[in-house]
């Protein structure tokens, strides 16, 4: 084989080479789009999940009495830990012959003298930021216990800073609700809770193929509504179970509102759809790993008009002055 003929070879070899990268690139393509599809899936999925389990998540419990008897951090000690390490070393020096005879004693003695300085320093700053710390901590703790007080007391408006400056319901603000409370007295609270309209569920359904694409299908009506009420109902557990934890309330209603058709008026208002009486004695023994939020409600005094094919429809808000003793 002459010189052109191994030429046309290579070429050859270089043109399979080439077809074999061009395969590679699009399976890693192909691999590439599935596992996009697999993320989108999983999001979607996820998104779901979210809306279904609101109700199983809870913020901290707070013991208010324990609070109000705590006793503040200590305030730190200035400490010369640093300075007195560089002290050591300093005492410690031994010089060597060499270092006599070369006259280096005086350097290393002047360096260690520096380190002292050096030292001082740090054991200033850290002693500086831990004032600093503290001061912050004993700041939080005088304003957790001048608010427990005011809570142990029956304080309507330390009740409304507590849930200001906790905000328990952040999460749920985020898949689409909002909050407003209510205290009706210290053992009796009402929280409104403004749903964002049937938008916060998917109107489709992902799935993910064998062929590793994403199948995108129009959700059904009756799974569709079925979403929406348990995550209205998840979301009015959340809400007692929030309040219950925060406060020391013995009773908590819930309403929840929406945008619905008023068919007298042929205009979309906000109404009531939920309204729920929530006393601590039952919610207190619920399983909230176990439970559907739907059929959880059926433990309370409620008013709930749902349908599965249509969803919810107004519904009279409970009176809390005859639940005096829920």
């Amino acid at each position: 084989m002459g010189w052109k003929g191994f030429a046309r070879a290579m070429n050859r070899a270089a043109v399979r080479h080439q077809r074999e990268l061009q395969k590679q690139q699009k399976l890693i393509a192909k691999m590439q789009e599935a596992e996009k599809a697999a993320y989108e899936v999983q999001v979607y999925e996820n998104h779901i999940d979210l809306l279904l389990s609101v109700h199983k998540e809870c913020g901290e419990t707070f013991d208010w009495a324990k609070i109000e008897h705590s006793e503040p951090a200590t305030k730190p000690d200035q400490l010369h830990k640093h300075e007195d390490a560089a002290k050591f070393t300093l005492s410690s020096l031994k010089l060597g012959l060499s270092d006599k005879l070369l006259g280096r004693g005086n350097a290393k003695k002047k360096q260690l003298l520096d380190a002292i300085e050096d030292a001082k320093k740090l054991d200033e700053k850290e002693y500086n930021d831990a004032l600093i710390s503290y001061k912050k901590e004993f700041d939080d703790w005088q304003t957790a216990k001048e608010l427990s007080t005011k809570i142990l007391a029956g304080d309507k408006t330390a009740y409304i800073e507590a849930i200001k400056k906790v905000d328990p319901f952040s999460d749920i603000n985020g898949l689409g609700s909002s909050f407003s409370i209510t205290v009706n007295n210290e053992k009796m609270l009402t929280a409104i809770l403004h749903v964002n309209g049937e938008n916060v569920i998917p109107n489709e359904v992902k799935t993910l193929t064998k062929s590793g694409k994403v199948s995108i299908k129009p959700m059904p009506k009756n799974r569709f509504y079925e979403i929406y009420q348990d995550y209205v109902c998840g979301c009015t557990l959340r809400v007692a179970r929030e309040l219950f934890a925060l406060l020391p309330a013995d009773t908590v209603f819930v309403n929840a509102t929406g945008s619905l058709l008023n068919k007298q008026t042929g205009n979309i208002e906000e109404t009531p759809f939920l309204s729920v009486a929530i006393p601590r004695k039952t919610f207190d023994r619920l399983n909230f790993e176990n439970l559907d939020p739907s059929d959880s409600l059926g433990n309370f005094v409620h008013n709930m008009n749902f349908k599965k094919g249509k969803g919810f429809g107004q519904v009279e808000i409970l009176d809390s002055s005859t639940f005096t003793n829920a």
